[in-house]
């Protein structure tokens, strides 16, 4: 899988103008791009990925618009996906949130570590979450390809351990997926990174792979229980 700075035009998909979860301790905005380069098979916004030509799009200026109404009263933008790092002009429009005075946190799958370098080289970001969809050993079948992305993976996890910006690593826990020597593996994997996530599958009826399920409540402490020593933070989300 090649690594590319961006090669598709941005298109936004959803903007929620309000939250308090997706960008920890910031009352921010949310905005969704369109197109993936992995297919997980619990993806969640399977229509971004598979078919996003066909979903309804925002223009970007009518978003800028919106924040630059809500300037004072957001702190950040969360930009997710899809894939963000995919468009080419995803600098560009990240550049014109930041002139506005807002903090802007990045969801990646980490596939495309030159986007995501040149993002970080030109502090244009101020936190970012990076998927870790399973073991090394189980990575390719966990985002449902059969070429491997783990040197491209492993370089963005590099890029975020070198650079002075907050961060996370993340995992969506799905029982047909997941075991516990998955979870070892990762907690040595990623050793000493400063927070990680376990999160609870949620079958959003937009999967693309129906029949899965998420782990116990008793697994998902079980897990995060394993991980203690790997990390200075690991933390349950979406739990009742």
């Amino acid at each position: 899988m090649e690594a590319i700075i961006g090669g598709i035009p941005m298109q936004i998909h959803g903007f929620n103008k309000t939250t308090l979860l997706d960008y920890p301790e910031h009352l921010a905005a949310t905005i969704f791009l369109g197109h993936c380069n992995f297919r997980c098979p619990f993806c969640h916004n399977a229509s971004l990925v598979l078919a996003p030509e066909k979903q309804p799009t925002i223009p970007a200026v009518d978003v800028i618009n919106t924040l630059k109404e809500r300037q004072g009263i957001l702190e950040g933008v969360c930009i997710t996906g899809g894939e963000p790092t995919l468009t080419h002009d995803l600098p560009d429009f990240i550049a014109q949130i930041k002139d506005l005075g807002l903090k802007v946190k990045l969801d990646t799958n980490g596939s495309n570590p030159l986007m995501l370098s040149y993002l970080l080289d030109q502090h244009l970001l101020d936190y970012v979450a990076m998927d870790i969809k399973n073991s090394k050993e189980q990575y390719n079948k966990t985002i449902g390809l059969s070429s491997s992305c783990m040197d491209q993976v492993i370089e963005s996890i590099s890029l975020l351990k070198q650079s002075n910006l907050p961060y996370e690593f993340r995992t969506t826990i799905v029982s047909e997926f997941h075991r516990m020597d998955d979870i070892l593996s990762i907690g040595e994997w990623l050793h000493g990174s400063p927070a990680y996530y376990l999160q609870k599958f949620i079958d959003s009826g937009n999967l693309l792979q129906n029949g899965l399920h998420a782990a116990s409540r008793e697994t998902m402490l079980a897990y995060k229980e394993a991980l203690k020593p790997h990390f200075k933070v690991v933390e349950l989300r979406g739990m009742d």
